[in-house]
């Protein structure tokens, strides 16, 4: 959750106790959303214009409020924002969010799962240590670190012990958090005079996985921050997962004090993947994307590629080759493709091929990509294809617009600055990303 919506949540939950959970102004505000939080403005939105009038006289009741339980004097703004409306639950309805929903807040990805995790010799220490952690939260091997190269399951394993907690109980404070946006979120929090916000928000966590911890050694401040948030955790009973590239010890310029703490629970090396575990991965990954592979041509695949983010983007190169020619990946199309492969190694790839990659990524066709939609399940997509374009391919703004259609060139600037921040602020959508681009093989 970010600190935004750490306040929001505060917002409400202080309102609703002075107020009372009947009182009417109390339900209009729970169907707004927090839009912008600055150092002196709070920005809120409305999904239609009745809902503003009611909300616009109550201001300085508002803004009272803020003051006498958060100490802040913020000026408050109404604006209506039709794209909330899906959003927004009824007042009079009760609601019980699903554990999708609870999964996206707690920065996880729901494609993580025990159920999807292969285990073989290479992890299978670090798969039972995870379910330790399930079966005895805060007390069994506290701090958790796994440690190991690119793709070889860390992050997976590691949010399947967050994904299990949550579904066993909704009410634990579970949160995933890449190590880099740990760092960009407390200087956002100092930045903006937020900072008890921001400690809110990690210090009362049942369960806290920081992904790549490596990224914050060398920076003070982030190490003294990130120290009190750990002892916090685990004095309160918590739990904490760890991953990094590898071992505490090995990590430059970390404080002795967090080398130390980080050593003191379970540490774990898991290993590149087997070629067994590799071919169990890539079937599961083309189970998951309904994509027929015969057994020979998975063992194949498994032969030539050494982590599952390689696995899966030639996955999905594979599955794109064939659309339309045959309904399975079989041995014959693989020993194609590779030979192609080669053949083809300092070959340019050009604006067609992004598109294509990025189709079957999200199972969208090309003509909607170009076309007029502008629903989210086209828009991103959309956007994500002018961002790995402009990237990898080299076209100009106005080049780039129109191969996709699109009249002006500062569309593909608003894509390019949106991917790279969605980039910045999520992992997940990271690795997709990634994942595309490694599936146009060059």
């Amino acid at each position: 959750m970010s600190l935004l919506g750490s306040f929001w949540d505060e917002f409400l939950a202080k309102f609703k106790e002075i107020k009372g959970e009947k009182s009417v102004l109390y339900s209009v505000l729970k169907q707004t959303r927090p839009v912008e939080l600055t150092e002196r403005t709070l920005v809120i939105g409305c999904n239609n214009q009745g809902i503003k009038k009611f909300l616009d006289p109550r201001l300085n009741e508002i803004e009272e409020h803020i003051y006498q339980n958060f100490k802040k004097h913020l000026s408050v703004e109404f604006i209506v924002s039709p794209t909330l409306r899906k959003k927004v639950v009824s007042p009079l309805l009760a609601f019980e969010p699903a554990v999708e929903d609870l999964f996206a807040k707690s920065g996880l990805n729901k494609r993580y799962s025990f159920e999807n995790f292969a285990v073989s010799s290479t992890n299978q220490v670090a798969y039972a240590a995870a379910q330790a952690v399930v079966n005895n939260l805060g007390s069994a091997y506290n701090p958790l670190f796994l440690y190991g190269g690119v793709g070889v399951g860390k992050t997976h394993l590691a949010q399947s012990v967050a994904k299990r907690i949550l579904e066993a109980d909704k009410n634990k404070k579970v949160y995933f958090c890449p190590g880099d946006n740990f760092t960009n979120e407390l200087i956002e929090a100092i930045r903006d005079k937020t900072t008890p916000l921001f400690r809110r928000k990690y210090r009362h966590l049942n369960l806290l996985i920081i992904d790549d911890i490596q990224f914050i050694a060398g920076k003070a401040h982030i190490q003294e921050e990130f120290f009190h948030t750990f002892n916090s955790i685990i004095s309160s009973g918590g739990q904490i997962i760890l991953t990094s590239d590898r071992p505490p010890t090995s990590i430059k310029n970390l404080e002795d004090r967090l080398r130390s703490r980080f050593s003191g629970g379970l540490t774990v090396d898991i290993q590149s993947p087997d070629f067994e575990l590799r071919t169990a991965i890539l079937l599961i990954k083309a189970k998951e994307k309904n994509i027929s592979v015969d057994i020979e041509a998975a063992k194949v695949i498994a032969e030539r590629d050494s982590d599952s983010r390689t696995l899966e983007g030639t996955l999905l190169s594979l599955y794109a080759n064939i659309l339309g020619k045959k309904d399975k990946i079989d041995l014959d199309s693989v020993e194609e493709f590779f030979s192609k492969k080669e053949v083809n190694k300092v070959k340019r790839i050009g604006p067609s091929d992004v598109i294509k990659a990025v189709c079957t990524y999200y199972n969208v066709k090309q003509s909607h990509l170009r076309g007029p939609e502008r629903n989210e399940a086209i828009v991103l997509p959309r956007q994500v294809a002018m961002y790995l374009i402009r990237k990898h391919v080299g076209l100009k703004l106005m080049e780039t617009a129109e191969v996709l259609k699109r009249k002006d060139h500062t569309t593909v600037l608003h894509a390019q600055e949106k991917i790279s921040n969605l980039m910045m602020r999520d992992q997940n959508f990271k690795k997709e990303v990634e994942t595309i681009f490694q599936s146009l093989n060059i």
